[in-house]
């Protein structure tokens, strides 16, 4: 009868177990791209702990007009690309973005050039080309909308989208 209850309580759901597993698969992958220095009683090191919280980061916010992402998303950054890079099979999506202003040919070729900066970071920094997949939205997909600044900050960014 246990054995039963066991195997009951092992079948029952709430999706939650598969959160569990595919965190703890993101999990590894961040631990093998950064450090194996966890103790064996199965707490994570400060590394282990900083590529988690790094990898939780899929959202890059950029300047008016620049293409050039922020020097305080560098460690993040690197962080993505460690985990492509002790992940092979992984494949994301690097979704760029413009607020409104400009013209939409004009926001389409800003948005992917600032993908397009992100995607050679993570290559030089261990990914490979064939992980990344890079489309520009321009001004078609606002995070925010209205038309003050802090709308217009929202909406410049790229999206990290796992594939």
């Amino acid at each position: 009868m246990v054995i039963s209850l066991f195997a009951f309580a092992a079948c029952s759901s709430t999706g939650e177990t598969d959160d569990a597993a595919s965190d703890s698969q993101s999990t590894s992958a961040g631990s093998s791209a950064t450090s194996s220095t966890g103790s064996s009683s199965g707490r994570l090191s400060q590394e282990e702990i900083r590529a988690q919280n790094a990898l939780r980061q899929t959202v890059f916010y950029f300047d008016f007009d620049v293409a050039e992402f922020k020097t305080e998303d560098r460690d993040t950054l690197t962080f993505h690309a460690r985990d492509l890079a002790a992940n092979p099979n992984k494949r994301v999506r690097l979704e760029g973005h413009a607020d409104e202003r400009g013209t939409r040919e004009y926001n389409l070729a800003l948005g992917e050039r600032r993908a397009n900066g992100i995607l050679n970071y993570l290559i030089v920094n261990g990914a490979s080309r064939s992980q990344i997949e890079v489309v520009s939205y321009g001004e078609e997909r606002p995070a925010q909308s209205g038309q003050a600044e802090s709308a217009y900050g929202r909406n410049r960014r790229v999206e990290i989208v796992a594939r």
